[in-house]
Parts: structure tokens; C-alpha cells; sequence
């Protein structure tokens, strides 16, 4: 059984509510049909109705199980107006602005997930990063205990004998440009939570550089090496090494000749990129040229479950993302 596969089974265990804020958008439409024929998840479509069953239309899909809510005609408009105003107002929020507002999908989505009308909310098919997780910060904040909220791939790689039979998450690979060693520690630390969570396996964090062990001197492994000691300063239970360069860091043989001795080395399933550069740069050319399955950018250290999306994304990718989701929200539940 494929990795998605088996999140779904899990998502079966505890049907959530999923809202999909882009329902004027046939991708997001097709995934609907699909997770409802599938039943791992509820689905809450935000946009006018009439227009959503009739862009469902022209493809025959039967969303008639989804929730349509369009936020002006919706019960909820006018509590979560006020809800929003009192919790911004501090920002320079006010009542008007708050009504423009909760007429954004995304940020009427946001509210319905904080006031647990929904679980966990996906979107980023038609809308950038930015306009995902900005609502999200604003109305959702950060989970207790967070420093930093960052984004990851689970990458599911094909006929790989690395990492976890192919699958690894990539870190930071869709939000923080350059962070300095303690946000990458933190990054480190959120990612081993988030692979143990998702794959059920023990992380095997690998801090990666183009230097093993000293093999090479710059500012730029400095960064990886503080940021290695950090995180096993801050959270000593988990399984971390670096600098590791990637062959290190994957292949046993390379491992015993570059790292020898390396806790984590010729086995590592959780990859923690130095920067945004590397991070995005990788999933791309391991999803294209391994034909890879690219399941994010998944956000992690928001206080609900919020996962993004590729603009470039498919309705099968969609769905692989609410089956995420489902699950990630049943940790929150637990």
C-alpha cells in the first residue's frame, strides 16, 4: 500500500471536516468528488453555490455531499465579522474593513476553522502562499510552544531504497527564505514531529550542507553546524546529524567513509535544507526527474491544521493533501 493510501485508512479512523476555500477553481472540484466517493473526509466548499454545481457540471462530478457555503449569505457572516474586528482591532482593524474581509473565501475558511465549524483547511491552488498562511497567522496564530512556522514536502520517491521506502520529508521547502541557525533548528525540530506523525516512523533528521564533518570552511556551514547543536541542546530525544552532505546523509557506503559513526548518516529520512533555495530546488527536481509524488507545501506550527498547495498542482494532489490534513488534525484532536 502506497503512502497516501495508508493515510487515507488512517483518515477513515476519524472522519474530519475539510474546507476548501476554492471552489470556483475545477481541480478543487474533482478532488472534492474524489474524497467524497472515497468517504475519508467531509468537505466544506466556500463560493457561490449555484456557480460551484454548475462548474461541477462540466465535468459530470458529483459533489453533492460537499457543504456549499457562500460567506454573504452564510449564518456565520456576522459573528465572525465581529470575531475577526475584536481580534485585529488592536492591528487596525475595523468593523467595515473586518465585512471585507470575511468575504475572502480564505479568511471566511480561516474563521469557520477556528470557531471548529472544520478541522483543517487547504488551499493554494489559485492562491499564493502568502494569501494562505497570512489569514492563518492573523486569525489561527501559532501552536503553543512554536517559535516558527515553516513548510515541508512529504516526497514519496519511487522503487528508492532510501529514507523510509522512498518517503522523506523536505524542509523548509516553501516558506523561509534564509533562516539563521536557530529558526533552521527549529525547522529541524517541527520536521522530525511532522515525519513521525505522518509516516509513523522514527525520524532521522539530517542537517544538510555541501560539507561532511568539516570537509569544507565557510559562513555557510557555520549555520548548519549551530543549527545541529541547537536542536540537540533544545531536544535531545531526537535522532539528528550534521553537516551532512546528501550522499552521506542517504547511502550506508558513502555514510561509513564520510561520517563514520554518525547516528543518522546512510539512513536519513528527514532532509533539513539550509535555505529556501536548496529546499525548493530539490523537491522540484526529485518530483520531476524521479517522478515523485510531492505532497505540500504542508505548513507546520500553526495552531490548526492549514496545508498549502502548488499553484501547479493536480486534483489527485489535492486530494493526497486533505487526506494529510484529516490526519494531522486527529494529532491536534489527541
Amino acid at each position: 500500500m502506497s503512502f497516501i493510501e495508508e493515510i487515507k485508512k488512517i483518515a477513515k479512523t476519524s472522519i474530519k471536516t475539510i474546507v476548501l476555500p476554492e471552489a470556483n477553481d475545477i481541480r478543487t472540484l474533482e478532488a472534492t468528488a474524489i474524497v467524497l466517493k472515497e468517504e475519508f473526509a467531509n468537505i466544506i466548499l466556500i463560493g457561490n453555490e449555484k456557480e460551484t454545481l454548475e462548474l461541477a457540471k462540466t465535468k459530470n462530478l458529483d459533489i453533492s455531499k460537499a457543504k456549499i457555503i457562500d460567506p454573504k449569505n452564510s449564518d456565520y457572516y456576522e459573528d465572525f465579522v465581529q470575531k475577526f474586528y475584536e481580534l485585529r482591532k488592536a492591528k487596525g482593524m475595523t468593523e467595515e474593513k473586518s465585512r471585507e474581509f470575511m468575504l475572502d473565501s480564505v479568511y471566511f475558511g480561516m474563521m469557520m476553522v477556528k470557531e471548529n465549524k472544520a478541522d483543517g483547511l487547504v488551499s493554494g491552488a489559485i492562491h499564493s502562499s502568502s494569501d494562505t498562511l497570512r489569514p492563518a497567522l492573523q486569525i489561527l496564530k501559532t501552536a503553543p510552544g512554536t517559535k516558527l512556522v515553516s513548510a515541508f514536502f512529504i516526497m514519496c520517491v519511487p522503487n528508492c531504497e532510501y529514507g523510509e521506502n522512498g518517503v522523506f520529508v523536505f524542509a523548509d521547502s516553501g516558506l523561509n527564505a534564509n533562516p539563521n541557525a536557530d529558526e533552521l533548528s527549529e525547522i529541524a525540530i517541527s520536521s522530525s514531529k511532522s515525519f513521525e506523525q505522518l509516516v509513523g516512523k522514527k525520524a532521522e533528521v539530517a542537517m544538510l550542507s555541501y560539507s561532511t564533518y568539516g570537509s569544507a570552511k565557510s559562513e555557510l556551514i557555520d549555520k548548519v553546524v549551530e543549527a545541529t547543536r541547537l536542536v540537540k541542546e533544545k531536544a535531545p530525544n531526537i535522532s539528528v546529524d550534521g553537516e551532512l552532505q546528501l550522499d552521506a546523509a542517504l547511502v550506508p557506503e558513502i555514510a561509513k567513509s564520510k561520517a563514520p559513526g554518525s547516528p543518522v548518516a546512510g539512513k536519513a529520512n528527514t532532509l533539513i535544507f539550509p535555505d529556501l533555495n536548496c529546499g525548493n530546488i530539490s523537491y522540484k527536481l526529485v518530483q520531476r526527474l524521479a517522478k515523485a509524488e510531492a505532497y505540500g507545501p504542508l505548513c507546520q506550527g500553526i495552531a490548526k491544521p492549514v496545508n498549502d498547495l502548488s499553484r501547479g498542482c493536480s486534483s489527485q494532489d489535492i486530494v493526497g493533501v486533505v487526506a494529510i490534513t484529516c490526519v494531522q488534525a486527529q494529532s491536534f484532536e489527541k
